[in-house]
Protein backbone atom coordinates (compact mmCIF):
# COMPACT_ATOMS: atom_id res chain seq x y z
CA UNK A 1 0.00 0.00 0.00
CA UNK A 2 1.38 3.33 -0.84
CA UNK A 3 0.37 5.14 2.10
CA UNK A 4 2.13 2.34 4.34
CA UNK A 5 5.43 2.69 2.36
CA UNK A 6 5.90 6.63 2.47
CA UNK A 7 5.08 6.14 6.50
CA UNK A 8 7.82 3.13 6.44
CA UNK A 9 10.43 5.37 4.42
CA UNK A 10 9.87 8.35 7.04
CA UNK A 11 10.04 5.93 10.09
CA UNK A 12 13.29 4.25 8.48
CA UNK A 13 15.15 7.13 8.08
CA UNK A 14 14.14 8.13 12.05
CA UNK A 15 15.85 4.76 12.71
CA UNK A 16 19.13 5.32 10.93
CA UNK A 17 19.13 8.47 12.14
CA UNK A 18 18.88 7.53 15.62
CA UNK A 19 21.37 4.28 15.05
CA UNK A 20 24.01 7.08 14.30
CA UNK A 21 23.68 9.08 16.99
CA UNK A 22 24.60 6.19 18.88
CA UNK A 23 27.50 5.84 17.07
CA UNK A 24 29.06 9.14 17.58
CA UNK A 25 27.87 9.10 21.19
CA UNK A 26 26.61 7.73 24.59
CA UNK A 27 23.65 4.97 23.58
CA UNK A 28 21.02 3.57 25.57
CA UNK A 29 23.07 0.57 26.45
CA UNK A 30 25.52 1.66 29.77
CA UNK A 31 27.03 -0.07 32.35
CA UNK A 32 24.13 -0.53 34.41
CA UNK A 33 21.90 -1.80 31.99
CA UNK A 34 24.95 -4.52 31.26
CA UNK A 35 25.07 -5.33 35.07
CA UNK A 36 21.67 -5.53 35.32
CA UNK A 37 21.06 -7.79 32.79
CA UNK A 38 23.78 -9.71 34.50
CA UNK A 39 21.53 -10.61 37.41
CA UNK A 40 18.44 -10.46 36.11
CA UNK A 41 19.75 -13.49 34.35
CA UNK A 42 20.97 -15.31 37.38
CA UNK A 43 17.79 -14.85 39.11
CA UNK A 44 14.98 -15.63 36.47
CA UNK A 45 15.61 -19.37 36.70
CA UNK A 46 14.66 -18.98 40.68
CA UNK A 47 11.50 -17.02 40.29
CA UNK A 48 8.03 -19.04 40.30
CA UNK A 49 6.45 -16.84 37.55
CA UNK A 50 7.53 -14.02 35.03
CA UNK A 51 5.57 -10.97 34.10
CA UNK A 52 7.03 -9.13 31.12
CA UNK A 53 5.30 -6.05 30.79
CA UNK A 54 4.93 -4.69 27.38
CA UNK A 55 3.80 -1.29 25.83
CA UNK A 56 0.28 -1.62 24.28
CA UNK A 57 1.09 0.82 21.69
CA UNK A 58 4.35 -1.52 20.58
CA UNK A 59 3.11 -4.80 21.43
CA UNK A 60 5.68 -6.73 19.50
CA UNK A 61 8.34 -3.60 19.50
CA UNK A 62 8.56 -3.48 23.18
CA UNK A 63 9.74 -7.57 23.43
CA UNK A 64 12.04 -7.64 26.35
CA UNK A 65 14.94 -9.70 24.20
CA UNK A 66 16.23 -11.41 27.32
CA UNK A 67 13.94 -13.95 27.65
CA UNK A 68 15.02 -15.61 24.40
CA UNK A 69 17.61 -16.66 26.32
CA UNK A 70 15.49 -18.73 28.33
CA UNK A 71 13.41 -21.26 26.07
CA UNK A 72 12.89 -23.62 29.08
CA UNK A 73 10.80 -21.34 31.08
CA UNK A 74 6.82 -22.13 31.65
CA UNK A 75 4.11 -20.10 30.70
CA UNK A 76 5.03 -16.31 31.22
CA UNK A 77 2.38 -13.58 32.05
CA UNK A 78 2.58 -10.62 29.09
CA UNK A 79 0.48 -7.72 30.78
CA UNK A 80 -0.08 -4.67 28.06
CA UNK A 81 0.31 -1.89 29.68
CA UNK A 82 -0.27 1.82 28.54
CA UNK A 83 -3.57 0.08 26.71
CA UNK A 84 -5.30 3.52 27.53
CA UNK A 85 -2.96 4.98 24.71
CA UNK A 86 -3.22 2.37 22.20
CA UNK A 87 -6.16 1.50 19.25
CA UNK A 88 -8.61 0.25 21.65
CA UNK A 89 -10.24 -1.53 18.10
CA UNK A 90 -7.11 -4.40 17.97
CA UNK A 91 -6.36 -4.94 21.70
CA UNK A 92 -8.92 -7.98 21.40
CA UNK A 93 -6.26 -9.03 18.36
CA UNK A 94 -2.95 -8.48 20.19
CA UNK A 95 -4.32 -10.68 23.30
CA UNK A 96 -5.54 -13.55 20.96
CA UNK A 97 -1.58 -13.42 19.41
CA UNK A 98 -0.48 -13.47 22.66
CA UNK A 99 -2.46 -16.78 23.31
CA UNK A 100 -1.31 -18.39 20.19
CA UNK A 101 2.04 -17.68 21.23
CA UNK A 102 1.28 -19.59 24.60
CA UNK A 103 1.26 -16.76 27.28
CA UNK A 104 -1.06 -15.74 29.52
CA UNK A 105 -1.87 -12.24 27.94
CA UNK A 106 -3.68 -9.29 30.03
CA UNK A 107 -4.15 -5.39 29.65
CA UNK A 108 -4.07 -2.56 31.76
CA UNK A 109 -3.82 0.67 32.51
CA UNK A 110 -1.48 1.59 35.48
CA UNK A 111 -2.95 5.31 36.09
CA UNK A 112 -6.48 3.40 36.88
CA UNK A 113 -7.11 1.91 40.63
CA UNK A 114 -9.61 -0.66 39.00
CA UNK A 115 -7.67 -1.37 35.87
CA UNK A 116 -4.58 -2.26 38.72
CA UNK A 117 -7.14 -4.48 40.71
CA UNK A 118 -7.77 -6.17 37.84
CA UNK A 119 -4.54 -7.15 37.56
CA UNK A 120 -3.96 -8.23 41.00
CA UNK A 121 -6.90 -10.04 41.19
CA UNK A 122 -5.66 -11.84 37.85
CA UNK A 123 -2.02 -12.42 39.22
CA UNK A 124 -3.31 -14.06 42.53
CA UNK A 125 -5.56 -16.16 40.34
CA UNK A 126 -2.76 -17.45 38.60
CA UNK A 127 -0.75 -18.14 41.92
CA UNK A 128 -3.91 -20.03 42.91
CA UNK A 129 -3.53 -22.05 39.94
CA UNK A 130 0.06 -22.56 39.95
CA UNK A 131 0.39 -23.42 43.42
CA UNK A 132 -2.49 -25.73 42.50
CA UNK A 133 -1.14 -27.55 39.33
CA UNK A 134 2.59 -28.13 40.96
CA UNK A 135 1.31 -28.89 44.45
CA UNK A 136 3.88 -26.05 45.75
CA UNK A 137 4.22 -26.54 49.11
CA UNK A 138 6.29 -23.10 49.59
CA UNK A 139 5.10 -20.40 51.80
CA UNK A 140 6.13 -17.75 49.22
CA UNK A 141 5.35 -16.92 45.52
CA UNK A 142 7.92 -14.88 43.92
CA UNK A 143 7.37 -13.10 40.54
CA UNK A 144 9.92 -11.28 38.37
CA UNK A 145 8.32 -8.14 36.28
CA UNK A 146 10.64 -7.33 33.40
CA UNK A 147 10.36 -5.65 30.34
CA UNK A 148 12.17 -2.24 28.35
CA UNK A 149 12.71 0.74 29.80
CA UNK A 150 9.32 2.98 30.20
CA UNK A 151 7.19 0.55 29.97
CA UNK A 152 5.30 0.75 33.27
CA UNK A 153 7.08 -1.66 35.82
CA UNK A 154 7.86 0.62 38.79
CA UNK A 155 4.37 2.44 38.62
CA UNK A 156 2.79 -1.14 38.63
CA UNK A 157 5.27 -2.44 41.43
CA UNK A 158 4.40 0.40 43.13
CA UNK A 159 0.18 0.55 42.88
CA UNK A 160 0.02 -3.65 43.20
CA UNK A 161 2.33 -3.23 46.67
CA UNK A 162 -0.04 -0.49 47.76
CA UNK A 163 -3.05 -2.39 46.98
CA UNK A 164 -2.14 -6.00 47.93
CA UNK A 165 -1.08 -4.51 50.98
CA UNK A 166 -4.45 -3.18 51.89
CA UNK A 167 -6.48 -6.10 50.54
CA UNK A 168 -4.66 -8.77 53.07
CA UNK A 169 -4.91 -5.76 56.06
CA UNK A 170 -1.22 -5.60 56.52
CA UNK A 171 0.55 -2.89 58.54
CA UNK A 172 3.90 -1.24 57.96
CA UNK A 173 5.95 1.00 55.96
CA UNK A 174 4.79 0.83 51.49
CA UNK A 175 7.66 0.72 50.11
CA UNK A 176 8.23 2.57 46.44
CA UNK A 177 10.04 1.95 43.33
CA UNK A 178 11.12 5.10 41.55
CA UNK A 179 9.29 6.35 38.52
CA UNK A 180 10.17 8.58 36.08
CA UNK A 181 8.96 9.97 32.53
CA UNK A 182 12.95 8.85 31.72
CA UNK A 183 13.91 5.61 30.91
CA UNK A 184 16.67 3.67 33.05
CA UNK A 185 15.48 5.32 36.09
CA UNK A 186 15.31 1.94 38.33
CA UNK A 187 19.09 0.78 38.73
CA UNK A 188 18.66 -2.58 41.31
CA UNK A 189 15.82 -5.04 41.50
CA UNK A 190 13.87 -4.40 44.21
CA UNK A 191 11.06 -6.57 46.17
CA UNK A 192 7.41 -5.99 47.09
CA UNK A 193 5.17 -7.73 48.66
CA UNK A 194 2.00 -8.03 46.76
CA UNK A 195 -0.22 -10.96 48.55
CA UNK A 196 -1.03 -13.69 51.73
CA UNK A 197 -1.57 -16.63 51.88
CA UNK A 198 0.40 -17.86 50.10
CA UNK A 199 3.01 -15.15 50.17
CA UNK A 200 3.72 -13.41 46.99
CA UNK A 201 6.51 -11.37 46.13
CA UNK A 202 7.40 -9.01 42.83
CA UNK A 203 10.78 -8.71 42.07
CA UNK A 204 11.11 -5.21 39.99
CA UNK A 205 13.64 -4.86 37.85
CA UNK A 206 15.61 -2.49 35.84
CA UNK A 207 14.43 -1.95 32.04
CA UNK A 208 17.02 -3.76 29.85
CA UNK A 209 17.27 -3.29 25.85
CA UNK A 210 19.72 -5.19 23.44
CA UNK A 211 22.89 -3.65 23.35
CA UNK A 212 22.58 -3.53 19.26
CA UNK A 213 19.26 -2.79 17.59
CA UNK A 214 19.64 -3.30 13.83
CA UNK A 215 16.06 -2.76 12.45
CA UNK A 216 15.81 0.96 12.10
CA UNK A 217 11.59 0.92 12.26
CA UNK A 218 12.20 -0.78 15.75
CA UNK A 219 14.58 1.95 16.52
CA UNK A 220 11.89 4.71 15.62
CA UNK A 221 8.96 3.35 17.46
CA UNK A 222 11.03 2.70 20.86
CA UNK A 223 12.32 6.54 21.00
CA UNK A 224 8.62 7.65 20.11
CA UNK A 225 7.02 5.95 22.90
CA UNK A 226 9.96 6.67 25.32
CA UNK A 227 11.63 3.41 25.55
CA UNK A 228 15.48 5.53 24.30
CA UNK A 229 16.21 8.49 25.92
CA UNK A 230 14.88 11.43 24.25
CA UNK A 231 18.15 13.69 22.77
CA UNK A 232 19.40 11.55 20.79
CA UNK A 233 17.58 13.18 17.68
CA UNK A 234 15.86 16.36 17.43
CA UNK A 235 12.87 17.03 18.58
CA UNK A 236 11.31 18.21 15.04
CA UNK A 237 12.46 14.86 13.36
CA UNK A 238 10.43 12.86 16.82
CA UNK A 239 7.47 14.84 15.56
CA UNK A 240 7.41 14.71 12.30
CA UNK A 241 7.52 11.08 12.10
CA UNK A 242 4.52 11.26 14.40
CA UNK A 243 2.45 13.53 12.15
CA UNK A 244 2.90 11.03 9.06
CA UNK A 245 1.45 8.63 11.54
CA UNK A 246 -1.25 10.90 12.64
CA UNK A 247 -1.74 12.38 8.83
CA UNK A 248 -2.12 8.82 7.56
CA UNK A 249 -4.89 7.92 10.49
CA UNK A 250 -8.64 8.67 10.44
CA UNK A 251 -7.78 10.27 13.98
CA UNK A 252 -8.06 14.19 12.69
CA UNK A 253 -11.49 14.09 11.19
CA UNK A 254 -12.25 13.98 14.49
CA UNK A 255 -11.53 17.13 15.41
CA UNK A 256 -13.58 19.33 13.26
CA UNK A 257 -15.62 20.51 16.07
CA UNK A 258 -12.09 22.47 17.87
CA UNK A 259 -11.55 25.12 15.63
CA UNK A 260 -12.01 28.48 16.53
CA UNK A 261 -13.21 28.07 20.55
CA UNK A 262 -10.71 31.00 22.08
CA UNK A 263 -13.28 34.16 21.58
CA UNK A 264 -15.89 31.87 23.32
CA UNK A 265 -13.69 30.86 26.32
CA UNK A 266 -12.15 34.23 27.01
CA UNK A 267 -15.52 35.38 27.18
CA UNK A 268 -16.44 33.09 29.59
CA UNK A 269 -13.54 33.89 31.92
CA UNK A 270 -14.40 37.83 31.75
CA UNK A 271 -18.18 37.24 32.74
CA UNK A 272 -16.67 35.03 35.36
CA UNK A 273 -14.14 37.90 36.58
CA UNK A 274 -17.22 40.41 36.38
CA UNK A 275 -18.86 39.43 39.83
CA UNK A 276 -17.82 42.09 43.13
CA UNK A 277 -17.34 40.67 46.37
CA UNK A 278 -17.49 42.66 49.58
CA UNK A 279 -14.55 40.77 51.22
CA UNK A 280 -11.19 41.25 50.31
CA UNK A 281 -10.05 37.59 51.72
CA UNK A 282 -13.38 36.27 49.71
CA UNK A 283 -11.60 37.98 47.00
CA UNK A 284 -8.55 36.64 46.80
CA UNK A 285 -9.85 33.36 47.46
CA UNK A 286 -11.87 33.34 44.26
CA UNK A 287 -9.34 35.05 42.46
CA UNK A 288 -6.90 31.91 43.35
CA UNK A 289 -9.57 30.03 42.24
CA UNK A 290 -10.31 31.76 38.95
CA UNK A 291 -6.93 31.53 38.08
CA UNK A 292 -6.28 27.75 38.62
CA UNK A 293 -9.42 27.02 36.99
CA UNK A 294 -8.60 29.71 33.93
CA UNK A 295 -5.08 27.80 33.56
CA UNK A 296 -6.86 24.40 33.40
CA UNK A 297 -8.73 26.04 30.81
CA UNK A 298 -6.39 27.68 28.93
CA UNK A 299 -4.46 23.95 28.56
CA UNK A 300 -7.65 22.44 27.28
CA UNK A 301 -7.83 25.33 24.36
CA UNK A 302 -4.29 24.88 23.67
CA UNK A 303 -5.03 21.01 23.05
CA UNK A 304 -7.94 21.57 21.17
CA UNK A 305 -6.30 24.86 19.68
CA UNK A 306 -3.71 21.77 18.33
CA UNK A 307 -6.33 19.80 17.47
CA UNK A 308 -8.40 22.51 15.25
CA UNK A 309 -4.81 23.35 13.53
CA UNK A 310 -3.88 20.01 12.65
CA UNK A 311 -7.72 19.43 11.14
CA UNK A 312 -7.24 22.96 9.02
CA UNK A 313 -4.23 22.40 7.43
CA UNK A 314 -4.69 18.66 6.41
CA UNK A 315 -8.30 19.61 5.45
CA UNK A 316 -6.67 22.40 3.06
CA UNK A 317 -4.08 20.51 1.60
CA UNK A 318 -3.92 19.41 -1.80
CA UNK A 319 -1.27 17.50 -2.31
CA UNK A 320 -1.30 13.73 -2.49
CA UNK A 321 0.29 12.46 1.08
CA UNK A 322 0.81 8.88 -0.54
CA UNK A 323 3.65 10.67 -2.28
CA UNK A 324 6.57 10.91 0.42
CA UNK A 325 7.72 14.20 -1.04
CA UNK A 326 4.02 15.74 -0.11
CA UNK A 327 3.83 14.37 3.09
CA UNK A 328 7.02 15.99 3.88
CA UNK A 329 5.31 19.56 2.86
CA UNK A 330 2.17 18.83 4.72
CA UNK A 331 4.47 17.86 7.85
CA UNK A 332 6.45 21.22 7.63
CA UNK A 333 3.49 23.03 7.04
CA UNK A 334 1.54 21.59 10.42
CA UNK A 335 5.01 22.37 11.87
CA UNK A 336 4.13 26.34 11.19
CA UNK A 337 1.02 26.20 12.14
CA UNK A 338 1.75 24.71 15.48
CA UNK A 339 3.66 27.56 16.80
CA UNK A 340 0.91 29.77 16.96
CA UNK A 341 -1.14 26.98 18.40
CA UNK A 342 1.37 26.27 21.18
CA UNK A 343 1.94 30.11 21.92
CA UNK A 344 5.38 29.85 21.11
CA UNK A 345 6.59 33.39 21.46
CA UNK A 346 7.91 34.83 18.59
CA UNK A 347 11.93 35.91 17.86
CA UNK A 348 13.23 32.78 18.99
CA UNK A 349 14.69 31.46 15.75
CA UNK A 350 14.08 28.54 13.43
CA UNK A 351 15.79 26.21 15.64
CA UNK A 352 14.07 26.86 19.03
CA UNK A 353 10.87 27.33 17.08
CA UNK A 354 10.97 23.83 16.23
CA UNK A 355 12.25 22.06 19.00
CA UNK A 356 9.45 24.22 21.24
CA UNK A 357 6.98 22.81 18.83
CA UNK A 358 8.50 18.97 18.70
CA UNK A 359 8.62 18.76 22.43
CA UNK A 360 5.12 19.96 22.68
CA UNK A 361 3.88 17.82 20.56
CA UNK A 362 5.20 14.43 21.96
CA UNK A 363 3.76 15.59 24.92
CA UNK A 364 0.63 15.40 23.97
CA UNK A 365 1.09 12.65 22.24
CA UNK A 366 2.77 10.17 24.69
CA UNK A 367 0.00 11.17 27.17
CA UNK A 368 -2.76 10.52 24.53
CA UNK A 369 -4.23 13.75 24.13
CA UNK A 370 -3.85 13.77 21.10
CA UNK A 371 -5.20 10.07 19.70
CA UNK A 372 -4.81 6.43 20.48
CA UNK A 373 -2.24 4.62 18.16
CA UNK A 374 -1.16 1.12 17.83
CA UNK A 375 2.23 1.27 16.01
CA UNK A 376 2.85 -2.59 15.47
CA UNK A 377 1.16 -3.97 13.13
CA UNK A 378 -0.95 -7.78 13.93
CA UNK A 379 1.62 -10.61 12.47
CA UNK A 380 -0.26 -12.08 9.55
CA UNK A 381 0.50 -15.16 11.50
CA UNK A 382 -2.37 -14.86 13.78
CA UNK A 383 -5.44 -17.39 13.35
CA UNK A 384 -8.94 -15.84 13.56
CA UNK A 385 -11.69 -17.74 15.06
CA UNK A 386 -13.66 -19.29 12.85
Amino acid sequence: MATASTASRITRKIGIAVKKAVSRKKGWYDLHMAAASGAIAQRLPLVDLVAEIRDARIPLSSEYELLRDFPALSKRIVVMNKIDLADQTQVKGWMRYFEQQNCIPYGVNSHNKDSVKGLLNFIQAQVRGLCKANHHASETITIMLVGIPNVGKSALANSLHQMGRISAAEKGRLKHATVSPQPGETKDISSFKIGSHPNIYLLDTPGILPCMIHDAELCSKLVLTGAIRDGLIEQKELARYFLAILNLSDQYKKWAKFSANEDRLLSFIEHKEEGSISSKLEMRQKKQHMMDHTQLLMQDLIVNDVRGTIFDTISCFDGDIELEEDMIKLMEAELVALRDAFRVPQGLGEYVFNRVVGVKLLDLYRSGRLGHYTLDTLPLTLHHPL
